[in-house]
């Protein structure tokens, strides 16, 4: 195990900040004079009256909101070098001592956790401005260490901050979705090359010292990716771009892994005449002996470097085959197993000839990341809207007897279309002109089968249904899957996975339903066998929290759970849940091992997939030490939930009553949230009173923010920039809205003393009750009254009232519940840094209040690109907002 940095004092925390403060004073008074400085200083420092920022002509307001935006840039940073995840910064404590090392071992064999990068609307920072943070990040994480020259860490320091001072942070146009691609692929080559491979040779090794033994190719961790695949309302995520996507992939993870097998080729110098080869060695080796650009330069008497040699080229010749039209020289790897069992023939040799020092070094070091990462980096999903996956079929009129003419199929027939999947009949395609997303989508299943058999099995697994409300929707994805060649259940095959999305109120009530409903059917059943008895269900919590307010939300997704569970139990098969995550806490956001740890149990079967979103990539992965915390925080809390959580740990009676004041307050929080969405005034109230309408203009993803083109209605408006929209503006109303109400009626019908029973002994209640009362110490509405007062018709102001109220009444609730006198009374570090984060952004608001006012009067292209800096700026300060 690697000596780790102790964690440093919050003296050495403040001289961080105070030496990139210094740095940044300085290049803004090289570029902007004396008296910027000291306005910016004034402004950082809460001594600035609105009527003085009011004030400020549009130059200048634009050059405050930059060095703000900076100023955050900065804060960010320190605060991710200096501050680890407190529970766990070393491998040996994430497996509790008390597990039955049989039961260990048993789970680790199928210990998979899965980190889905995805790209949104709300991650602000162009590549060039997140490649300069990484610059920083990494000079101080070498200062905070102690290694290095102080001198030179402090000029490059000072150089990377003129630099991001004069780094445009506003694209000049959208990115596309390889520009996306290309931003995830670069997050995944850092944790490849500086996290992966020493967090599980750290974690092997201290597993081993139990003696339990983590098998190289371990799904321990494996990464999934949306971009490129997530064509939900996307119509930039053609078939051709998600080929390309993979391609790129592909050559990068073949690059990586070229590089690794070079390492390995100076390394493994063991002369044939001083250690005993295996047999399957030297197979591996005389079955490319007539090769002789495979061998040349490799002397016989050094086998490993002979056969290490051959892999190298097998795998130049698998990464020439990317682009070329004919067929290159060379024989190329057919996927990535072959490649991972050509390594694990040295493997076993090295360990039969009882060389097990090297195995388990520098062997290991290559093989496990190559086993995390394949050859595409992540595993593509593909997702797109069910309601497509309908009309393609209505367009085909593939349905009956191709010889006849057949009406369309409405409404959908799960019965039919499951023995459709079953019978293997081509679809009556032919003559059939196709446009939109339902030719999109046809191709796009047929590229799918040409990018596994190109990248591998591996490179797409799993089509993501959204919108799911009745098995009939996956059953014509599946069906349509089936007439491109991925699912063949009479030839006894699925190269497919199909994930239901459940993310709306009906949906999550019908969950256990609609999986009983699948797993009943023939087809469909042998389909799950097909892919090792296992299905995976995907939650969804933003559209739900659209819909139903942040309780209800939350508690159906967690009952929906539970009847999944217990189906899947019923029909024998295992269960892999993938939790849409956000963000924020509206969207399903807060601390990720939380969440896994209040599950209910039985659903945490060694597996977890999380989609990692927006801005939350940088907070999690944005330097070493800091995505190294967060995996093994994640590898923990799923390994303790597995082992420690197959029962409940409550007895069923006080279950049962705790799932009765559940009701009581989800009820009635739906109830109160329903009835402010419902307000006739609130699509204007949201309009105006947030900047939400100046997204679009801001470039900040290749995804439109509704989910209908033309559309500007609050129904068509993601809930992604929904949740911005309120972020901005620090009403924040996604994250507690309702939870005061839900609270007095739980009071009110007589179980208060079992309130404080469920906060101490059930860690779902407690996850939510945590997260509630964070996000409404982010609230504040002082400011969001300035929004309102200045920038909403009269007529549209009494949402604002509502809100008021009800933040009243929910903060009121929270401190009696908690005993305590103020918001994060209990958390006085969290309570004091978002209290200087509050006066730093306060300036932010004011100029983004008068900026709209301004822009709405009369839009110029200077007030519009002062208006989007603010908006950009508050991001990045808030943090999580989307």
């Amino acid at each position: 195990m690697r000596a780790r940095p102790t964690r440093a004092p919050i003296e050495s925390f403040n001289l961080a900040i105070a030496r990139a403060g210094a740095h940044l004073d300085a290049t803004l008074e090289r570029h902007e004079g004396t008296a910027f400085v000291t306005l910016f200083r004034d402004l950082r420092h809460g001594t600035t009256t609105p009527e003085r920022i009011a004030a400020l002509d549009l130059r200048t307001a634009s050059q405050v909101v930059r060095a703000l935006s900076v100023h955050f840039h900065l804060v960010n940073i320190t605060e991710q070098v200096y501050r680890l995840p407190a529970a766990v910064e070393t491998c040996e404590s994430i497996v509790p001592e008390v597990v039955d090392r049989n039961e260990l071992a048993n789970l680790l064999t199928r210990l998979e956790v899965r980190p889905v990068l995805t790209a949104h609307p709300t991650e602000a920072a162009r590549r060039s401005v997140v490649y300069k943070r990484r610059q920083v990040a990494t000079l101080l994480a070498e200062l905070r260490a102690g290694g290095g020259d102080p001198g030179r860490i402090d000029r490059h320091l000072r150089e990377t901050v003129a630099l991001l001072w004069q780094t445009d942070e506003l694209r000049p146009t959208p990115p596309t979705v390889l520009d996306e691609a290309d931003a995830s692929m670069a997050v995944l080559e850092d944790l490849w090359e500086h996290v992966v491979p020493e967090l599980l040779e750290d974690l092997a090794a201290d597993l081993r010292a139990r003696t339990v033994e983590l098998d190289p190719l371990a799904p321990t961790l494996r990464f999934g990716t949306w971009v490129g695949g997530d064509g939900d309302g996307n119509p930039n995520v053609t078939p051709d771009v998600t080929f390309e996507v993979l391609a790129r992939s592909h050559r990068r993870a073949l690059s990586l892994h070229l590089r690794s097998i070079d390492v390995l080729i100076t390394e493994l110098s063991i002369a044939g005449s001083l250690t005993q080869t295996s047999t399957e060695l030297d197979q591996l080796i005389s079955a490319h002996a007539g090769d002789p650009e495979a061998v040349e330069g490799r002397p016989a008497w050094e086998p490993y470097r002979r056969a290490l040699t051959i892999i190298k080229e097998r795998l130049g010749a698998t990464l020439a085959r990317v682009d070329a039209r004919e067929q290159p020289p060379g024989v190329p790897y057919g996927d990535e197993a072959e490649f991972l069992e050509d390594l694990l023939v040295l493997r076993r040799s090295l360990l039969a000839a009882g060389d097990a020092a090297v195995a388990h070094g520098p062997l290991d070091r290559v093989l496990r990341p190559a086993a995390t990462f394949g050859f595409t980096l992540a595993t593509m999903d593909i997702r797109e809207r069910s309601v497509v996956g309908h009309r393609l079929l209505e367009r085909l009129r593939c349905l009956g007897d191709p010889d006849s003419a057949h009406p369309p199929l409405e409404p959908p027939n799960a019965d039919l279309l499951d023995r459709e999947l079953s019978g293997g009949r081509p679809l009556l395609s032919t003559s059939v002109v196709l446009d939109g997303p339902e030719r999109r989508l046809h191709e796009l299943l047929r590229t799918i089968g040409l990018a596994q058999e190109r990248f591998g099995s591996r490179a797409i697994e799993s089509f993501v249904v959204s919108m799911t409300e009745r098995a009939a929707d996956v059953l014509a994805i599946a069906v349509l899957a089936a007439d491109a060649g991925l699912i063949d259940l009479p030839g006894g095959s699925a190269n497919l996975g199909l994930v239901p999305l459940l993310e709306s109120v009906a949906a999550l009530e019908g969950a256990g339903a609609l999986l009983h409903e699948l797993l009943s059917r023939p087809g469909y059943r042998e389909l799950v066998r097909l892919r090792g008895d296992e299905q995976e269900v995907m939650l969804g919590y933003s559209d739900s929290n659209k819909e139903a307010g942040p309780v209800t939300s939350l508690w159906l997704a967690h009952r929906a759970m539970r009847d999944l569970r217990d189906v899947a139990v019923r029909h024998g098969i295992r269960l892999r849940l993938f939790h849409g995550r956000g963000g924020t806490v509206g969207r399903g956001g807060g601390p990720t091992p939380a969440a896994i740890l209040a599950q209910p149990y039985g659903t945490v079967d060694g597996v977890i997939k999380i989609t990692e979103q927006g801005e939350v990539i940088a907070d999690k992965y944005g330097t070493p030490d800091l995505a190294r915390s967060n995996l093994l925080l994640t590898i923990g809390a799923v390994t303790s939930a597995t082992l420690q959580h197959r029962e409940s740990l409550v007895p069923p009676e006080t279950l049962s009553t705790w799932d009765e004041i559940m009701g009581v307050f989800s009820d009635t929080a739906n109830r109160a949230y329903r009835a402010f969405v419902g307000d006739p005034r609130l699509a204007e109230y949201f309009r105006s009173s947030t900047p939400v309408g100046e997204l679009p203009s801001m470039n900040l993803g290749s995804r439109p923010s509704f989910r209908e083109a033309g559309s500007a209605s609050l129904d068509s408006l993601r809930a992604i920039p929904w949740v911005f929209g309120w972020t901005q503006t620090r009403q924040n109303v996604p994250g507690w809205y309702g939870v005061g109400s839900g609270l007095r009626a739980v009071v009110s019908a007589g179980y208060a003393n079992l309130l404080s029973e469920m906060t101490c002994g059930w860690g779902f209640f407690s996850a939510l009750l945590s997260n509630v009362e964070m996000v409404l110490a982010k609230t504040d509405l002082t400011l969001a009254k300035r929004y309102v007062d200045e920038l909403v018709p009269r007529a549209s102001r009494s949402p604002f009232d509502a809100i008021l109220a009800e933040y009243e009444l929910t903060v009121e609730h929270v401190l009696n519940l908690r005993g305590t006198r103020v918001l994060l009374e209990g958390d006085p570090v969290l309570r004091r840094t978002l209290a200087i984060r509050s006066r730093h952004l306060e300036p932010l608001h004011h100029l983004q209040i008068d900026l709209l006012a301004r822009v709405r009067r009369e839009r110029t292209p200077q007030a519009e690109r002062a208006l989007l800096l603010t908006i950009n700026a508050i991001a990045t300060g808030l943090r999580n907002t989307g």
